[in-house]
């Protein structure tokens, strides 16, 4: 398998599923579509998406049920992307090399365009429930319960929160595993889980992967960190250093950028070890998971 060639085509299909199922931008509330539309279709890796797909296909599940979750989980992590862009929040004016929603919507707009993509992704993943039968009804509503669980309180909201109410302070590292591990974490776990429910697999399966998830987005989240200390604006395709002007307390800044580096690479290398111990296989999304170590952007 040629990772390169197979990654870009998966997601060049990811990226046309989640499209299929934005809304079109017409009628009196317009703008808030254009802007919910603008958000999503600014770009971005798609690996939610491109997880969930990977573990359906992996355990053999029918994967036109997986597509409304992918759809869902990509709408619900750009609604984070552009709260979390907020003046109140991050106050960030490039996001993928492009405007900000708030920029070009404007602050209340993009609110709203938020909220709106957050309802939409509930609503697109609940239609999962007219392509099943069966059995199959059962997995959409588990998948459904996964999804509400790791993007409410409990997961990637409860993350933020945290990390809102604690912004400029000293964290203890605690904090900081808390605040990755539910902000960023969640939603991963949720998406290497999603896909395995949706096609039957074991609890303990499911299990195994939740834990993989959870290594996953501890590792992605502090090479983010490091990437914002080390790159350009150019290269990132939105603000460097933005964690020092916020005086946001993160790991690679508690640590150095040479330890964080290695504490990726621990992570990384024990989510592949959970990931060999699987009872199915999926090459393609072991060499995604691993190449997320070395991301440059």
């Amino acid at each position: 398998m040629n990772f390169a060639e197979e990654l870009k085509k998966r997601t060049r299909h990811a990226d046309e599923v989640v499209c299929s199922f934005l809304p079109v931008a017409e009628g009196a509330d317009e703008t808030l579509l254009s802007a919910m539309n603008y958000s999503v279709r600014a770009g971005g890796k798609r690996l939610r998406p491109l997880m969930i797909e990977s573990t359906c296909r992996m355990y053999g599940g029918n994967e036109k049920l997986a597509e409304p979750f992918m759809a869902a989980m990509e709408m619900i992590h750009t609604h984070s992307l552009v709260h979390d862009d907020l003046p109140a929040m991050d106050n960030d004016e490039y996001r993928r090399g492009k405007k900000t929603t708030h920029v070009v919507y404007g602050e209340a707009m993009a609110i709203l365009a938020g909220d709106g993509l957050l309802s939409l992704g509930y609503e697109t993943a609940a239609g999962a429930f007219a392509r099943c039968s069966g059995q199959e009804t059962a997995y959409v509503a588990k998948a459904l319960q996964i999804l509400s669980q790791k993007t409410g309180p409990g997961g990637m909201l409860g993350g933020q929160s945290v990390d809102v109410e604690l912004d400029g302070q000293p964290l203890s590292e605690e904090q900081i595993d808390y605040i990755y591990s539910h902000k960023t974490g969640a939603l991963i776990e949720a998406s290497l889980m999603i896909g395995a429910v949706l096609a039957g697999a074991p609890d303990t399966e499911i299990a195994k992967l939740e834990a993989i998830g959870t290594d996953v987005g501890n590792a992605f989240q502090i090479r983010d960190d490091i990437l914002d200390m080390t790159e350009t604006t150019e290269e990132l395709g939105k603000p460097a250093g933005s964690d020092e002007r916020n005086k946001k307390t993160t790991y690679a800044g508690i640590h150095g950028v040479e330890a964080a580096e290695e504490t990726v690479r621990q992570l990384s290398a024990r989510a592949l070890r959970q990931f060999d111990d699987l009872e199915a296989e999926e090459p393609f999304l072991r060499a995604l998971l691993a190449s997320l170590t070395n991301r440059r952007k």
